[in-house]
């Protein structure tokens, strides 16, 4: 693995052109290649001006084809598995195929580049020396078609190599129970005394199965429990306002927490250096990458709509930035085209390059999970930052937060539902430090709040300790690969959660 990385790596572009070229020849002859000429695309431009933008709703009818057993719409292979996400603004939930292809020579490879990475950069881990544990979702078979669906975490463990077992914990059995609780009591119960070495997942379920874990084996940290633990493979959400926490959870030298990038719909980027937050983009993983700058996304996706209603594209902006054009510092919405048959799919982040030799991300939002209420476009990378600062500075920990606008006559501003963990400092004076650090990281926020003034200062509600969990609950989300929307332009989620504690 770590040889093919060196030698692709000083040649991305050809990597790429390679890619490209095995997703073209693997989607032509399906129904989706033939209504947009695959066989005659030659090069990248070609692509570009053949395939428009899609987004999930764009590609749902074919999706909805394949859920109902037929084959061969999006890609050249039978699919039988789908990973379910959080829906879109007309869809509850998202149905992503994950095709053969795409579970091993994206998926799996990936995380397989990511640990081959890690124990080259460190060379005394003793991580298989013991057992990583996963927290992964439910999984369901449908017994009418034959088809799975559920976490992307329950699928890549159906299908992981037999060897996993052998490093890997809990079995197979207990990690797809559907309800939470018990599957943490099970695991506490089968593997409390374990030499547990890494854990992965998404840190607010971690942290809560961390917590549970202490409290029913009465210590004071998880390495009086594991004391070899080493490694937190996260992803899903920012790892910012978790890490303080984790960290006193966690009191140990050699505790590492490695970044990675794998959602539902591929393996993106991993931490190939834990001092360096950028990820290292994955080149050869059968996705072919498009970047469109957040400043020309409205524009792309109108362009997109047209095309796919057979009008002519106003703008005909075809021509998304690809890894030869992109610069470092600029916002980017991640356009992906994969061996699942998603083809100029617009996956819904934002990411910013902060390297270009080699190509290293950060992911700074959501597409469609940022608020720009009043003109301030704040990002999820802005407030995840904003709060870590501020939570170090009045030493204090925040569990989950949220924040929704409030319309004011004049105006407006944004409230904030924050959870912290155990003390909760002054909260007009943390708001005000709230208040100037999103000033001083995003300079449309401080425009509002300072020259135009059209916002006020942000309202900070204290919600009691377990809201979100209880919340998330109630939505049916409790584990697995769920998240709390963490920014909305609307006040839906706010005004539910508020409702709830009445």
């Amino acid at each position: 693995m770590l040889k093919e990385l060196f030698r692709i790596y000083p040649q991305p572009a050809k990597a790429q052109a390679k890619v490209l070229e095995e997703l073209v020849a693997g989607g032509s002859n399906t129904l989706f290649g033939k209504t947009y000429g695959l066989d005659s695309v030659r090069s990248a431009e070609d692509f570009s001006r053949k395939v428009p933008l899609h987004d999930y709703d764009a590609l749902e009818p074919y999706i909805k084809r394949l859920l109902s057993g037929e084959n061969y719409l999006l890609w050249g292979q039978k699919c039988r598995y789908f990973a379910k996400s959080s829906g879109t603004s007309s869809s509850k939930s998202k149905f992503i195929p994950v095709t053969p292809d795409n579970l091993h020579k994206c998926h799996l490879r990936g995380f397989k580049m990511m640990l081959a990475s890690y124990i080259s950069s460190n060379h005394r881990s003793r991580l298989f020396l013991g057992k990583s544990l996963t927290i992964a979702g439910t999984l369901s078979f449908d017994p009418n078609t034959g088809l799975y669906s559920g976490d992307l975490s329950g699928v890549l463990m159906r299908n992981s190599p037999k060897a996993a077992d052998l490093f890997r914990i809990p079995k197979r059995s207990v990690a797809l129970i559907s309800d939470f609780d018990r599957k943490i009591a099970e695991i506490n119960r089968l593997y409390a005394k374990s030499d547990v070495t890494s854990i992965a997942g998404v840190p607010a379920w971690n942290l809560l199965m961390i917590e549970r874990l202490m409290e029913l084996n009465n210590v004071s940290n998880l390495c009086e429990l594991w004391p070899n633990m080493e490694l937190f493979m996260h992803g899903g959400t920012g790892f910012g306002p978790y890490r303080e926490t984790f960290r006193r959870l966690i009191p140990s030298e050699r505790m590492h927490y490695l970044e990675n990038y794998n959602a539902s719909e591929g393996y993106f980027a991993f931490q190939d250096d834990l001092s360096d937050p950028g990820m290292l983009l994955t080149l050869n993983n059968g996705v072919y990458y498009e970047f469109i700058p957040m400043s020309r996304l409205e524009e792309a996706q109108r362009d997109a709509s047209l095309i796919r209603s057979g009008e002519p594209a106003a703008g005909k902006y075809y021509g998304f930035d690809t890894l030869d054009t992109v610069r470092t510092g600029v916002d980017y919405a991640m356009v992906i085209s994969t061996n699942a048959g998603l083809w100029r799919y617009l996956i819904g982040d934002c990411v910013r390059f902060t390297s270009l030799n080699p190509y290293k991300i950060i992911i700074t939002g959501r597409t469609k999970l940022f608020i720009n209420a009043f003109g301030e476009e704040l990002m999820i990378g802005n407030t995840d930052r904003a709060i870590e600062i501020v939570s170090a500075r009045f030493g204090v920990r925040v569990r989950e937060y949220t924040v929704a606008p409030v319309f004011l006559p004049s105006g407006g501003a944004h409230q904030w539902l924050i959870e912290f963990i155990g003390k909760v400092p002054d909260t007009e004076a943390f708001a005000d430090g709230l208040d100037r650090e999103l000033q001083e990281l995003n300079s449309d926020y401080e425009a509002k709040r300072t020259h135009t003034h059209t916002m006020e200062r942000l309202r900070l509600t204290v919600v009691p300790e377990m809201t979100f969990v209880r919340w998330m609950e109630s939505q049916g989300k409790k584990g697995g690969q769920n998240k709390v929307p963490r920014l909305s332009n609307d006040r839906k989620i706010v005004d539910a959660i508020l409702a709830m504690l009445q």
